[in-house]
Order: C-alpha cells, then sequence, then structure tokens
C-alpha cells in the first residue's frame, strides 16, 4: 500500500476511534457504526486486490470520517450550524431558512461524490468498458445500493420501539426523506462524469500485452 493510502487509513482509523470517546447514544452509532467496519475492511481488501489511484482511496476514506462524525450524533443532531457559527459567524441554518438537521443530506451527497469515480475505475479495470460505459454502471451501483441501504435501515427501525426507530432513521417527520437521500446519492455520482479518457487499461488487455 502506498504511503499516501496509509496516512488516509490511519487518519480515518484515528476519527472512528475519537468518535467513540464517550458516545452520547452508544447502540445507535453502534447499528451505524457497523456499517464504518464493513467498509474498512472492504476498502483494504478491495485495494490490494485491484489497486485504486490514491486520491480515489482518499475520497472514499474522507467519506468514511464524515459518516464516523454523523454516525456519533446520529446523522441528525449534529451540531454543524453552531460550528459554522463559532468558526465564520455564519448561520446556514438561518441564510437558507432551514428547519431540519441537514447532515444526513450532505452524507448521501457524498457517498456519491465519492465513490463513483472509485467504481467507474474498477469497472474499466475489470472489463473492457469506454469511460462513459462505465460511468452509466457506476450510477447505477451508487442508485442500486442506496435503495438496498434504504431498505436495510427500514428493516432495522422495524425491529426498534418508534421513538428509538425515529432515533436511528433520522428522518425528522420528512416522509420523503428516503427518496431525497437517493437522489442526491445520484446526484452526486453524476459530478463524477469522465470528462476525459483516463488511460485506463482493463485488466484483459493488460494480461495480454
Amino acid at each position: 500500500m502506498q504511503s499516501g493510502k496509509k496516512i488516509a487509513l490511519a487518519l480515518t482509523l484515528v476519527v472512528f476511534a475519537a468518535s467513540w470517546i464517550a458516545p452520547p447514544w452508544p447502540v445507535e452509532q453502534a447499528l451505524h457504526s457497523s456499517l464504518t467496519v464493513v467498509g474498512l475492511v472492504w476498502l483494504y481488501w478491495h485495494d490490494r486486490r485491484w489497486s485504486m489511484p490514491t486520491r480515489q482511496f482518499a475520497a472514499i476514506c474522507a467519506f468514511i470520517c464524515v459518516h464516523c462524525i454523523a454516525a456519533r450524533w446520529l446523522y441528525s443532531n449534529v451540531p454543524y450550524d453552531q460550528w459554522m457559527q463559532v468558526l465564520t459567524g455564519w448561520s446556514p441554518q438561518q441564510a437558507f431558512g432551514w428547519q431540519r438537521n441537514h447532515f444526513d443530506r450532505l452524507i448521501h451527497l457524498l457517498y456519491g461524490v465519492c465513490f463513483a469515480p472509485a467504481l467507474l475505475h474498477y469497472l474499466r479495470q475489470r472489463w473492457p468498458l469506454g469511460p462513459r460505459q462505465a460511468f452509466v454502471l457506476a450510477v447505477m451501483t451508487v442508485m442500486c445500493s442506496s435503495l438496498v441501504y434504504e431498505w436495510l435501515e427500514w428493516a432495522i427501525a422495524l425491529a426498534l420501539s418508534p421513538e428509538a426507530a425515529e432515533s436511528y432513521n433520522g428522518q425528522q417527520g420528512d416522509i420523503w426523506d428516503a427518496h431525497a437521500d437517493m437522489l442526491l446519492a445520484t446526484v452526486g455520482a453524476l459530478v463524477a462524469w469522465p470528462r476525459r479518457q483516463t488511460g485506463i487499461r482493463p485488466i484483459r488487455e493488460a494480461a495480454s500485452s
């Protein structure tokens, strides 16, 4: 593993560990953090099997770090507005007239932004695809995985009490919460539109050369 990736992974592990210092909601955070553990294991294994560019590896690590912050405050309680006021004196809640905490929206948007380039790269490594073909499949993968996540979130909520389910899901009274989350992940993935050829050779082509 390259040094840049090692640094990104080490920082991610530090953020993950720090997010568990005196957690306000340990049970609910554990449910969210289980995906973080799965993601870190997958990232390490995937990079060993199909090496990723450092910037794409770091982007996924950055997403996991932000997810760790969100998991600690159960998405709905992340005090980003207070942080912004302390740092800049500006309140996004007041500026945009927001009535709900939108940190969960940011997470879903970043999911598409951070994972789509890595998916595109992998698809072109694995199969003889052009950049646009791989892009379409990458966006479809983000969309499908977002749908599966919402199903999983719903299934877990069914096993919890109504209060715990609301705390875990973080819908904040929005009946279109799942739809908005999936849309934002898709929009984030669209940012990865391949504007130029990447020079990636499919694995079969590379093996024959």
